[in-house]
């Protein structure tokens, strides 16, 4: 008795006629050229190992796309784009999707800085957020909340703060009520920091009045910010005062909001 051995393939159906029949293309039972999870396409013999951008056997994927439908012409059929409603001109990955190189959830094509660290957060831009404002990514910010007027380190530490929103009136060491929450916001953030030996508090003027007049003035200034800190729990041994009278200004004090620039306080951390 002769045994019959029958081997049964599964073979994709194959196309013989219209503009791609000529690549030895196979097709599935829907007529839809037969591609891998990566988008490779699949031939009588073998898989085309061509970049599925590239095409199938080199075909352009435009000439693909014309034989089976991309709506949004983005060089991915539609019966396998995940993404239908590219933009014109935006690259895409196999699954029809914009290209994120660095995989930080912005799209290539919005990307301002392509080359983001993985795991880094970043803002619309692609770029890697500054909570702070203080020029220093928060990946590498060691002083995550210094307060605006610092100057900082390569590591996102104040090393002097001008308290630019805090301002005295003329012949005045009084802080308004509207200054402290500024205030409070810097103190907390040198409660924050161990890392500081001491804190210099250098009161300013403006060039109105005698100049002996105006270096009491800025030591009461100094002064008042000093007293004021300690009250939100910044450490009296730590703090020292000095006055520079009106010999340091950082504005034209001809002119009255020069002036009110010079009525200031800085602090000098150590």
């Amino acid at each position: 008795m002769k045994c019959i051995t029958m081997a049964l393939a599964l073979t994709p159906v194959l196309i013989s006629s219209n503009a791609l029949a000529e690549k030895g293309l196979a097709y599935d039972s829907i007529n839809s050229v037969w591609r891998t999870g990566y988008g490779e396409c699949w031939t009588t013999s073998y898989r085309d190992k061509s970049p599925a951008e590239t095409g199938c056997f080199g075909a352009p994927m435009a000439e693909m796309a014309q034989a089976e439908g991309d709506a949004d012409n983005d060089g991915v059929v539609d019966s396998k784009d995940q993404c239908p409603g590219t933009a014109a001109g935006v690259k895409v990955d196999a699954k029809g999707c914009a290209l994120d190189s660095d995989g930080d959830g912005v799209a290539d094509s919005s990307d301002k800085c392509p080359d983001t660290p993985a795991g880094v957060k970043v803002d619309a831009s692609g770029c890697e957020l500054d909570s702070d404002g203080d020029g220093v990514a928060d990946s590498k910010d060691d002083c995550p909340n210094t307060p605006a007027g610092a100057t900082v380190t390569d590591s996102g530490c104040a090393v002097q703060i001008v308290l630019q929103n805090v301002l005295f009136e003329l012949n005045s060491d009084r802080i308004s009520n509207q200054y402290t929450p500024t205030l409070n916001r810097i103190a907390d953030s040198l409660k924050a920091r161990a890392d500081v030996k001491s804190i210099e508090v250098i009161g300013h003027t403006d060039s109105t009045g005698a100049a002996a007049y105006n270096q009491t003035l800025s030591e009461r200034r100094a002064k008042a910010v000093a007293d004021y800190l300690v009250t939100q729990g910044v450490s009296g041994a730590l703090l020292s005062t000095k006055g520079m009278g009106e010999s340091s200004p950082i504005a034209d004090n001809t002119t009255a909001a020069g002036r009110a620039q010079n009525r200031r306080v800085e602090l000098k951390l150590d």
